[in-house]
């Protein structure tokens, strides 16, 4: 079993710690105190976590995170640290399956929030689960564009979207393209090739899930 999660949980909570509570995030109009409750409300309201996948209970979610951006933020991290056990986001059980990617994007948002970043050069082991996890967003964040697309990670793996014959093609290391497609475009390093008007909308859409 991996535990690429689990690290990237404790290296997520010690940034936080570093970088304060005020420090920008590429997370539009948050700052890491932000960023540091909506991790802790994802994992121990299920009702918040409900709200993130129905756009009408969104509102939910939201009020509960802003109530908790008021507790002291050294609370907030310890209770990243430590998430609870009877959390199906949280569980040690399903910990690798539903963070993998969670953890590495919000780690990133930190890192990326502040100009002179670079790539963390990451092992084959996390390139593989990543790339798991940007198949499974792709299919859907990048089916909306109604483009064919390619999605290349070299060494890894591709995937074709809405055709063979595509009019982009999005090449990059897995970790830059669990970025890109979680709709981080501008902090991710990749490469895309093909039309004009559909690498445009490439790089400008509201990709995600």
């Amino acid at each position: 079993m991996t535990d690429f999660a689990r690290r990237d949980r404790r290296e997520l909570a010690d940034l936080l710690l570093a970088t304060g509570p005020d420090a920008p995030t590429l997370c539009e109009g948050w700052t890491t105190r932000d960023l540091a409750a909506h991790l802790v409300v994802r994992e121990r309201r299920p009702d918040a976590m409900v709200g993130m996948v129905i756009p009408p209970l969104r509102g939910r979610g939201e009020q509960l995170r802003r109530a908790r951006t008021a507790e002291p933020f050294e609370q907030l991290v310890a209770e990243i640290r430590r998430p609870p056990w009877w959390s199906p986001l949280g569980n040690p059980l399903t910990d690798e399956l539903v963070n993998s990617g969670e953890m590495f994007i919000h780690r990133e948002d930190i890192r990326r929030g502040t100009p002179g970043w670079e790539p963390r050069e990451l092992d084959a082991g996390q390139q593989r689960l990543l790339w798991r996890g940007v198949r499974f967003t792709a299919r859907i964040g990048l089916r909306r564009l109604h483009l064919p697309l390619l999605v290349r990670a070299p060494g890894v793996g591709e995937l074709a979207i809405g055709g063979d014959d595509p009019r982009a093609t999005l090449t990059g290391d897995p970790g830059e393209l669990t970025m890109f497609v979680s709709g981080r475009q501008r902090a991710a390093r990749v490469t895309i090739d093909g039309e004009p008007d559909a690498v445009e909308r490439l790089r400008t859409a509201r990709l995600g899930i």
